[in-house]
């Protein structure tokens, strides 16, 4: 796993948030032992509209009251919000707002942590160049940039990672969901040594992290990802995929305001004030017509499906959703 994704070493653990978890310890750890920022002081920063997991520290970096509402107090300085001088976003896609926060905090920020693609916001693609523009910016400000590829990882958009579109190398990356090919809860922490020992035998763990039947399942997950070519596949189809979702929104253009996405993670966005239905009830007419999918943010359809669907499984879907649509 380590030869494949460019990285000394891996820590295993069970779920996508338990690989958050560890990477906001493991970054507030660098911080203290090689950045040298005073003890307690450590900042770890995210952008607005993430959705990370549901654990404390996840939900102490989102922005989103529906996931932080009644679970108050977050972890002190973690978050998306830079208020510890101003009430100040970190605005998702925007360079400028990470450059501010970090010219305003760099000295004790440990981490930077992004989606490159946000997913349960409704696989929102950033501009292009706005990766690399972060990357540089936390390398100037001995930052580490730590990319969350739980959802967009694993040839999911066409790419081994997200960050490959842009060429970029994250300090530190997280994977978990299809890591296991869906049959078996494992995640990953990748990282250099210089990143990865700072944390030292005893002090971080979980009893099922690393089990042989998770590694199992993620090595041999990879090794079909590669050797089937599902990432290229993935890119293949997903372009296909779209073409033909924008026939299906040149249709409905009334209900179908965008259609978005990489590779195979796509979303259908649709018109709140036309529609007489949320996503949600959409989704169900989906699932009457044979297609399930997942709503979010109310009125945004996510369709990912596996990375092996064929075009004729692509054109059921569409005709589907098609038929959905209908009113």
């Amino acid at each position: 796993m380590t030869r494949v994704f460019g990285y000394d070493m891996v820590l295993p653990m069970n779920t996508g948030a338990e690989a958050v978890e560890t990477a906001i310890k493991l970054s507030r750890k660098w911080a203290y032992q090689v950045k040298k920022v005073p003890k307690g002081e450590a900042l770890v920063f995210g952008a607005s509209g993430n959705f990370h997991g549901r654990t404390m520290g996840a939900i102490s970096l989102s922005t989103e009251a529906e996931a932080r509402d009644g679970f108050e107090p977050f972890l002190s300085g973690v978050g998306s919000v830079c208020n510890y001088n101003s009430d100040y976003s970190i605005e998702y896609g925007n360079v400028e707002s990470l450059r501010k926060a970090l010219e305003a905090h760099g000295p004790k920020t440990a981490a930077f942590i992004v989606e490159p693609v946000q997913g349960e916001a409704g696989v929102v693609v950033p501009p292009r160049g706005y990766l690399k523009a972060c990357r540089d910016l936390c390398s100037q400000h001995n930052v580490l940039f730590i990319a969350d590829e739980i959802q967009s990882g694993l040839g999911r958009t066409g790419k081994l990672l997200a960050c490959d579109h842009e060429g970029v190398k994250p300090d530190v990356v997280l994977l978990g969901k299809a890591l296991s090919g869906g049959v078996y809860p494992v995640s990953a922490v990748l990282a250099n040594k210089d990143v990865m020992l700072c944390i030292k035998p005893g002090e971080h763990g979980s009893t099922f992290g690393g089990n042989p039947v998770a590694c199992v399942a993620g090595i041999a997950a990879i090794r079909v990802l590669l050797e089937e070519g599902l990432v290229e596949k993935s890119f293949t189809m997903g372009e296909y995929f779209r073409d033909k979702l924008r026939k299906v929104q040149a249709k409905h253009q009334k209900y179908v305001k965008e259609i978005r996405g990489l590779g195979l993670m796509n979303a259908v966005v649709l018109d709140e004030s036309a529609l007489p239905m949320s996503a949600f009830d959409v989704c169900v007419r989906l699932k009457e017509n044979g297609v399930l999918a997942k709503p979010t943010r109310q009125n945004i359809i996510r369709l990912t499906p596996p990375l092996c669907i064929t075009e004729e499984e692509v054109d059921i879907c569409v005709e589907a959703l098609g038929k959905s649509l209908a009113f």
